[in-house]
């Protein structure tokens, strides 16, 4: 199994910037495609960016042009930069990975446990 920790979390002003880790861990395995998500209180789960490993991205309509998604393979991280933080940007961030396991066919999945944001007024 691959597991995933996010890191970078916190309490931020509106108008203020944070950057998410997510670095994953695990024996034989090859990263595939990864996304950041967020779960506010009461509302379903937002898929806010996704990663190819090649690098091609993808941003939710209420994240583009605020958010960053990259990462490092070799490092098997990635992140979120995030600037402009608004009240509304406040919610449990997790990571999300699809790998396949080395010299296999195998594919598997895997989510962090998530970190909180939170952006006050």
């Amino acid at each position: 199994q691959v597991h995933l920790v996010e890191s970078g979390g916190g309490l931020v002003q509106a108008g203020g910037s944070l950057r998410l880790s997510c670095a994953a861990s695990g024996n034989s395995f090859r990263l595939l495609n990864m996304s950041w998500n967020r779960q506010a209180p009461g509302k379903q789960r937002e898929v806010l960016a996704t990663i190819s490993r090649g690098g091609v991205t993808n941003y939710a309509d209420s994240v583009r042009g605020r958010f960053t998604i990259t990462r490092d393979n070799a490092k098997n991280t990635i992140y979120l930069g995030m600037n402009d933080l608004r009240p509304e940007d406040s919610a449990v961030y997790s990571c999300y990975a699809a790998f396949q396991y080395e010299g296999s066919h195998l594919l598997g999945d895997s989510w962090g446990q998530g970190t909180q944001v939170t952006v006050s007024t």
